[in-house]
């Protein structure tokens, strides 16, 4: 499995817009694709935001053939999407992980 994940630092005055358009808009955009079974999108704990908050988003693809295909086919599109929106008021990188194991935490009774 791929982890796609973007890391985004928005800032403050456009931070509650941009929160509702990636919920409303941008993540199911990304999700009509076809090409991730699923996706998360948390805010950084502990970070300094004074210039602005950081939030990153992961999307789960089964394999990078699929990954390969959105980059080449959708992602230039999207991300021109945001940057058409909110040029100027963000700061984003990519990173792309492997998963090795995937494990799961039950918590005892």
């Amino acid at each position: 499995m791929i982890l796609y994940n973007v890391t985004i630092k928005i800032d403050h005055n456009s931070h509650t817009e941009w929160v509702q358009w990636m919920k409303d808009v941008h993540i199911p955009d990304v999700m009509a694709t076809g090409m991730f079974l699923e996706y998360r999108m948390g805010r950084l704990l502990g970070m300094d935001e004074a210039d602005g908050v950081t939030y990153a988003i992961q999307y789960y693809a089964t394999d990078m053939a699929t990954f390969e295909l959105y980059r080449t086919n959708f992602a230039p599109k999207l991300q021109a999407d945001v940057n058409e929106r909110f040029k100027g008021k963000f700061v984003a990188f990519r990173t792309l992980l492997e998963i090795v194991d995937k494990g799961a935490f039950f918590a005892a009774n």
